[in-house]
């Protein structure tokens, strides 16, 4: 039977276990549709009750243009070396080791401005009533560098998958929104975004699960976006 929308959130739902919070991580490449089912996933969890579970992206820890220039790295931001990995894997960690209803303390993460294209520190509230958190990022699957502590902290990782051409449509579409002509969206694409995306697409294979664009469109329209 083909994968549905209620089938991710049954899964989802059963990751947390007794008294222990869960995370699931989202992966896949860029303008693949992650923040949205992360987003979906986390309002359907959620309903109109107490917070069940928390969204904490990637993208808080984007290192600040002002570290880029000083690495020689501006013209390559979104690559895996433009984020502090070990900062998120740390982070993943104290959300998933603290017993978030003893401790009855919110936990803040980083959140990332698209419109400053800059980290925001203290952004993302995680309350003590999240028993799951969802993370989403390109990198979640990478096996170098401080990339595999990040996995280690995910119960799960799920890889988006969409049509190459209908992803690079939809990724050159936002970043004009966020401010970008149209011949400078497609030449920072094609020279930072895919071959970001190449590398990304090549950790599928260690994904627990592929979630397919069709799951993406049910049962309720989701505009797919990162």
């Amino acid at each position: 039977m083909p994968l549905t929308f209620d089938d991710l959130l049954t899964r989802a739902r059963a990751l947390s276990r007794g008294d222990r919070r869960a995370i699931l991580g989202i992966t896949g490449s860029p303008g693949a549709g992650k923040s949205t089912l992360a987003e979906s996933l986390v309002r359907e969890l959620n309903g109109t009750g107490e917070p069940w579970a928390a969204h904490v992206p990637m993208d808080g820890f984007h290192l600040a243009d002002v570290e880029l220039d000083r690495l020689g790295l501006r013209d390559r931001k979104g690559a895996p070396a433009t984020f502090d990995a070990a900062g998120y894997a740390a982070l993943l960690r104290r959300l998933r080791e603290t017993d978030p209803e003893a401790a009855g303390d919110v936990v803040y993460a980083p959140g990332f401005e698209r419109v400053l294209e800059q980290p925001v520190a203290g952004a993302v509230p995680v309350p003590p009533t999240a028993r799951l958190v969802v993370t989403e990022g390109n990198y979640l699957l990478l096996d170098h560098g401080a990339w595999p502590r990040v996995r280690r902290q995910l119960d799960e990782v799920w890889f988006c998958e969409l049509d190459e051409r209908e992803r690079l449509r939809r990724l050159i579409t936002r970043h004009e929104e966020f401010g970008k002509g149209h011949e400078e969206a497609v030449a920072w694409v094609m020279r930072s975004d895919q071959p970001n995306a190449e590398l990304v697409a090549a950790t599928r294979g260690r994904a627990d699960l592929v979630v397919p664009a069709s799951v993406l469109k049910s049962p309720s329209p989701l505009g797919v976006t990162d």
